[in-house]
């Protein structure tokens, strides 16, 4: 029986298995498809798999001015950096109590925006309120915008003299804010929760628009109480949309740094973002390390569970007349004070905080709303009283440093991680070497998982010191042209394989049969039917790139300056003003940048919200 087994192995069915795996191998390597693979797969381990794995290395590496503390010296294994971080006296500092701060503030941010949001996305999809469709887009609107823009607001509106500088805007007109409202937990949670309601609108109102109506008047049909229907069947059917709802914007919050450092920082009041800055702005990597590695750890956990949610959401898959989807419900006589919520909402986290701010710009004394008070010396003056911001900031070389700075940077990496991100999705999708198709598929959606002032520690942790024949980065411009690319590429991939996905083999073939090479290929067929998804690989990741701050704030230095880091070291100066332009400027961009990313790819964020 074994001799019968072995001859079949080794028979005509055996050779002829063999000869089809020797064909594919040579198939596979005759298009330059498996090499481009394979400089991808090497390029991605070291750009995204070898920081964070240095960062881990760092965290039981003793670092150089330690060895006495540890008792091994330099380069030898320790676990000191653990004891440190988590269990010596000033574990509570260092870890816990930025912890316990960090969650406090996402279970806080999660249950406001889940309550306001849901009910937004509920009068949004659902009903005839009034200015709907207006109401759709505005309340987005935070999402397109820095989330410290409104940190940066309510410390000019509500700061008191406990950081010395100016006075705030209530300060000045004769109410003195107590501590707890002007820095701390309260003003970041309702920052937060106010920046990430449009997750909940975007998420819970679309599931609300692909949601049967049917099934409602089926059980109104039966009897039920509309109390009875929102809770047995609309609430479980949304469940879904609540839980990722939920534990996105929890590893948003996980690794928020801008928001945090202007409201907590000026009184001590630590998240896990904060305190990671400190501990590597006070020269504890190892220490930094640890705190990273636990950041990053909680963020993978989180949206692993997400990912789990999303495919247990198809458990709750509806099947019904698609002309039923869509119908309204009449407010009635709730119908006026239900637009004045959604209005006062659009009020307290758009209208408001620009205004503030853009007034700010324009006061000679905070709070003084008197004619001669107002000015544009600090956009366009000169000879001003401050040492180092003698001039407005439109006439101030360093600003324009910063925005050519943020223009090359952003700029290079947006295109660099675009024209990646098409390659990967044409090698995940075209190639017949499986193995590298599922490392870059997985690779490349990594830094999602990855908390991005983590990910900056990790770049950090590389590039810090000469490694090999790679020179020592931090400094220049290309760690954070690297460093972004990378951070940006689950975006860029993620297009580049959906788009790859839908562009069928034919149009390459016959152009292949037609003599043309694969280059040519790319250039005439494949770049010119995907420009689309190209276009949204390049701009999405540049306009993330404009507004982003975690990042950058680790591994740019002043002469890197970016705009969201050159307006947070005048804000460390004290000049509120300067400041708050740069702020508007980068929100301008940022704004006008996503509407302009919306029209070219032909998307709009409050599809199915408005009507």
């Amino acid at each position: 029986m074994s001799e019968a087994g072995q001859t079949g192995a080794s028979g005509p069915g055996g050779v002829a298995r063999s000869r089809r795996m020797l064909y594919r191998l040579r198939t596979s390597w005759r298009e330059p498809t498996a090499l481009i693979g394979i400089l991808l797969t090497l390029v991605f381990a070291y750009l995204i798999v070898v920081p964070i794995t240095t960062l881990l290395y760092d965290s039981v590496e003793v670092q150089f001015g330690d060895q006495r503390r540890t008792g091994v010296p330099v380069g030898g294994l320790t676990t000191y950096y653990f004891n440190r971080a988590l269990f010596s006296p000033v574990a509570g500092d260092l870890f816990w109590e930025p912890l316990s701060h960090t969650l406090s503030i996402s279970f806080g941010a999660i249950l406001i925006s889940l309550s306001v949001g849901g009910v937004l996305a509920w009068l949004l999809g659902r009903t005839d309120l009034f200015a709907r469709r207006w109401f759709a887009t505005a309340l987005i609107v935070p999402y397109m915008l820095p989330s410290w823009t409104f940190a940066l607001a309510w410390r000019t509106a509500f700061k008191n003299r406990e950081v010395g500088g100016q006075m705030g805007w209530l300060e000045a007109l004769g109410f003195t804010p107590p501590d707890w409202l002007a820095y701390g937990q309260v003003p970041i949670t309702i920052i937060l929760a106010l920046h990430y309601t449009p997750f909940v609108i975007l998420l819970f109102g679309n599931a609300l628009r692909r949601f049967d109506s049917q099934l409602e008047d089926s059980a109104r049909v039966l009897g039920a109480s509309p109390r009875i229907v929102a809770r047995k069947i609309i609430l479980p059917l949304m469940l879904p949309s609540l839980m990722s709802a939920t534990v996105l914007i929890f590893a948003k919050c996980l690794g928020e740094f801008g928001v945090s450092y202007v409201l907590g920082l000026p009184v001590d009041y630590d998240v896990l973002a904060t305190s990671l800055y400190r501990s590597i702005s006070s020269r504890q990597p190892g220490v930094a390390a640890v705190i990273a590695i636990a950041i990053m750890s909680i963020g993978i956990v989180s949206l692993l569970i997400d990912a789990r949610l999303v495919r247990e959401s198809r458990r709750f898959v509806t099947v019904g007349g698609k002309g039923s989807m869509d119908r309204q419900t009449a407010l009635g006589r709730y119908r006026l004070p239900a637009t004045g919520f959604a209005a006062f909402i659009f009020l307290i986290s758009v209208a408001l905080p620009l205004l503030v701010l853009t007034m700010s710009t324009v006061m000679r004394v905070p709070g003084n709303f008197a004619l001669g008070n107002f000015t544009l010396d600090y956009w366009i003056g000169s000879g001003l009283e401050f040492v180092a911001f003698p001039n407005g900031i439109l006439l101030t070389p360093d600003l324009w440093q910063a925005t050519w700075n943020t223009l090359k940077i952003v700029g290079l990496a947006s295109v660099c991680s675009g024209m990646m991100g098409l390659l990967v999705g044409y090698v995940v999708v075209r190639s017949q070497v499986r193995a590298v198709s599922i490392f870059l598929r997985q690779v490349t959606f990594f830094p999602y998982l990855v908390p991005g002032i983590a990910f900056a520690a990790a770049y950090l942790s590389l590039f810090a010191v000469p490694r090999g024949p790679i020179p020592a980065l931090y400094g220049t411009s290309l760690i954070l042209i690297l460093a972004l690319m990378s951070d940006q590429m689950p975006y860029a991939s993620r297009a580049g394989i959906s788009a790859m996905m839908q562009l069928g083999k034919d149009p390459e073939e016959a152009a292949q049969v037609a003599g043309a090479g694969w280059f040519r290929r790319m250039v005439s067929i494949v770049i010119p039917i995907q420009k689309g998804a190209l276009v949204a690989g390049v701009l999405l990741p540049f306009i993330s790139g404009i507004r982003g701050l975690s990042l950058f704030v680790i591994l740019a230095v002043p002469g890197t300056d970016v705009l969201t880091t050159f307006s947070l070291r005048l804000l460390d100066y004290n000049y509120t003003q300067a400041a708050n332009s740069v702020v508007l400027i980068i929100s301008a961009i940022a704004y006008f940048g996503t509407l302009a990313v919306q029209k070219m790819t032909k998307t709009n964020l409050a599809d199915g919200l408005g009507g």
